[in-house]
């Protein structure tokens, strides 16, 4: 191409002389992806239309190029890296990862820009939950656990490579290079080996201990602190003791994640207990006294005279602990009043007298205020 022939490169980007750095970035990625020569192989017009892009690109993205280019348009590009064919610059495309990502596959151009994961990095171990069952009582007390937890552990024999001592080799397809290598056009494109995974090595002879996974699947025993206060779904992390890392990179976290059984005799609200409490009409007209066996021990619960049924009585401080301090909640007990559906002669004959003195009162009851309100609105 010659400098008579250029293009201007705004133009060639179709973006304004005004455009910043990201529409330029998303005009260079549309016109890359349309020319790239991995979608048109052996198309000589689309590689040039691609590295006409590319090189407008690298210009109108570097500040002082850009600068100049504005002030005296190609020429004053001369005797720099994009003043013709034979000065034509590759470090243009170091940022192309950046733009294109990885769509096709290749993490290099030129030995410039980002590469693709590198197998032999070391790299963190994948988490691990565990799913752990308790009963409401542990979750007021708080608890040690013993857990017993399935994960991989590194193979001692062969060191987690997966091959006998002395039994690895270089892989024949990259040469021990880890990637390929491939020429397009002007492009110089570099592939992770997909013979051996970018290792550069392929195993000759597998461990006999761990069959060449580098890993042996084995139970290890734990310990986990459950405080005061958890409910479903708390999550413990036991730092670095999930799947252990590779290529010496640090071991995942354990999650214990809790589940909470269902008490038979008490309900949790958040930081609150409830419980039912049964009493006869006359323990709840004459008062009475309960015993009630909670997590606390045993406690005498008073039932006061005129008692009716649903109301509740407070015990202060004797529901769930706060999981990040602060106290307890309460324990509320509520009381129903039962009302006998079976009665002796003897009872029956006392209930005739019983209701000839007391007072009649079948009088439809006023709602409460609260009930009023709600009713608007329904």
């Amino acid at each position: 191409m010659r400098m008579a022939e250029k293009r201007d490169y705004y133009e060639v980007l179709g973006v304004a002389k005004e455009a910043d750095e990201q529409a330029l970035k998303s005009a260079y990625r549309k016109l890359a992806l349309k020319y790239h020569p991995d979608r048109n192989p052996g198309n000589k017009e689309a590689e040039e239309k691609f590295k006409e892009a590319a090189e407008a690109y690298g210009v109108l993205t570097d500040a002082q190029k850009r600068a100049a280019y504005d002030r005296f348009g190609h020429q004053g590009l001369q005797g720099g890296a994009a003043g013709g064919p034979a000065g034509f610059d590759p470090t243009i495309f170091a940022d192309f990862s950046d733009v294109l990502g990885d769509l096709f596959g290749f993490g290099d151009l030129f030995g410039g820009g980002r590469r693709g994961g590198n197998p032999n990095r070391a790299q963190r171990g994948e988490d691990v939950r565990f799913d752990l069952e308790i009963h409401l009582e542990e979750a007021v007390r708080g608890k040690t656990a013993d857990l017993l937890v399935p994960r991989l552990e590194p193979c001692g024999r062969c060191n987690t490579t997966g091959a006998e001592p002395g039994g690895m080799s270089a892989c024949q397809a990259c040469h021990g290079r880890g990637e390929m290598i491939y020429q397009q056009g002007f492009l110089s494109i570099r592939r992770t080996c997909t013979q051996c995974g970018g290792r550069g090595q392929v195993i000759k002879r597998p461990c006999t201990e761990c069959k060449g996974e580098g890993y042996k699947r084995s139970e290890r025993k734990l310990k986990v602190n459950i405080p005061p206060g958890v409910d479903t779904n708390t999550r413990l992390r036991l730092t670095q003791e999930g799947q252990p890392g590779v290529n010496g990179g640090p071991s995942g976290d354990l999650y214990v994640v809790l589940r909470v059984k269902d008490h038979p005799v008490f309900e949790r609200h958040e930081d609150e207990l409830h419980c039912v409490v049964p009493v006869n009409f006359a323990q709840a007209a004459l008062g009475t006294e309960v015993d009630l066996l909670t997590f606390d021990g045993l406690q005498n619960v008073k039932v006061p005279e005129g008692t009716q049924h649903g109301d509740r009585i407070r015990l202060r401080a004797m529901g769930m602990p706060r999981l990040n301090g602060g106290g307890r909640g309460d324990l509320w007990v509520h009381v129903e009043v039962k009302t006998p559906t079976k009665l002796t002669r003897e009872q029956r004959k006392l209930m005739e007298q019983l209701k000839e003195v007391l007072p009649t009162e079948n009088e439809p009851k006023e709602k409460g205020l609260f009930e009023k309100v709600k009713d608007m609105f329904l």
